[in-house]
């Protein structure tokens, strides 16, 4: 009877606190082991609970505190630096957040459609966006946890307070600290599924999968990235990125990268495979748009996280290219 009732209280809210414990973490496969931490620790605490706060509210304090344990006791567990199979032009810079992962839009859909609180400041898909995502993990935790809570949950001060264990004065110094380095952070991507975004990703798609980066360095903007999880290196500006882009064409020597449309993180994104042979997956590409322009593309390298890409995901505008 007790597994029964906690599977309906929980049940509600697991695809949110899934969603919230990426944003902390940064990794899909680390916010799945800290749900479960969550689940079995609101389990055990089930007698504890004296409802002065929402069940939602509850299981979000053990959430972001789970999230806060994981990054303190274990660190960050950086992945090994993938090799590669060329030598590729000096990065413009290395990269800090190797970990980072995409969020597959179909679980995006299965959040329930809450509205945040009134002090929220970012919208739902300002605050999934891998720049965000990013963001967040440069970001001492407790910052981005208290940001996370009140600009994007809409959480007053005086209720994240008592989910951290602090003061509401604490929170607003805190929050004050994020909000300055999360603004910059802002773009103005064209709505998802339009028919300006849909040209876009396409015109990207036939310039990438046809190595023309003459047309592909067209779409970029001035301040335009290519980055490359879990690998560190970072090409800034069109130059730095065409060249990378002309090194990857020439190692591959005829091979073409086959996309298959999804969507990531509220982003257009690609499932990658390398032709050949026999063909293989090659990760995941992540755009991130900016008006009618690109302003960065996201190459995971890691295959694991395509088992979450696995059905076609396209908005109907894009094919196998």
């Amino acid at each position: 009877m007790a597994e029964i009732v906690f599977e309906e209280l929980v049940a509600a809210h697991r695809r949110e606190l899934l969603l919230h414990c990426y944003r902390l973490l940064g990794s899909l496969s680390d916010a799945e082991d800290v749900l479960q931490e969550t689940l079995v620790a609101a389990w055990r605490g089930l007698d504890t609970f004296q409802g002065r706060a929402s069940v939602r509210t509850w299981l979000y304090r053990i959430a972001t505190n789970r999230c806060l344990n994981a990054l303190r006791d274990r660190g960050r567990r950086i992945p090994p630096e993938p090799e590669p199979p060329f030598k590729p032009p000096e990065p413009s810079r290395r990269g800090d957040v190797p970990w980072l992962q995409p969020y597959p839009d179909t679980l995006l859909e299965q959040v329930p459609d809450a509205a945040p609180g009134p002090e929220a400041r970012y919208t739902a898909s300002e605050a999934v966006e891998l720049a965000f995502v990013a963001a967040l993990q440069r970001l001492p935790p407790r910052q981005a946890a208290v940001l996370v809570l009140c600009d994007v949950l809409g959480y007053p001060l005086g209720e994240a307070a008592p989910m951290l264990g602090t003061t509401p004065t604490a929170v607003k110094g805190l929050l004050q600290r994020a909000r300055g380095s999360l603004d910059r952070h802002r773009g103005e991507p064209p709505a998802p599924g339009t028919a300006r975004e849909r040209r876009l990703v396409r015109r990207f798609a036939e310039a990438f999968s046809a190595d023309d980066v003459d047309a592909l360095v067209g779409l970029l903007t001035d301040d335009a990235w290519l980055a490359m999880p879990p690998a560190p290196h970072e090409y800034h500006g069109a130059a730095a990125i065409a060249a990378f882009l002309r090194a990857s064409a020439a190692w591959r020597a005829g091979r073409r990268l086959r996309l298959r449309p999804t969507r990531a993180n509220g982003q257009p994104a690609f499932v990658c495979r390398l032709g050949g042979a026999v063909e293989r997956p090659a990760g995941l590409i992540v755009l991130t748009l900016h008006g009618d322009r690109l302003r960065g593309i996201t190459r995971f390298l890691d295959d694991a996280p395509l088992r979450y890409f696995e059905r076609p995901h396209g908005d109907g505008g894009e094919g196998v290219v």
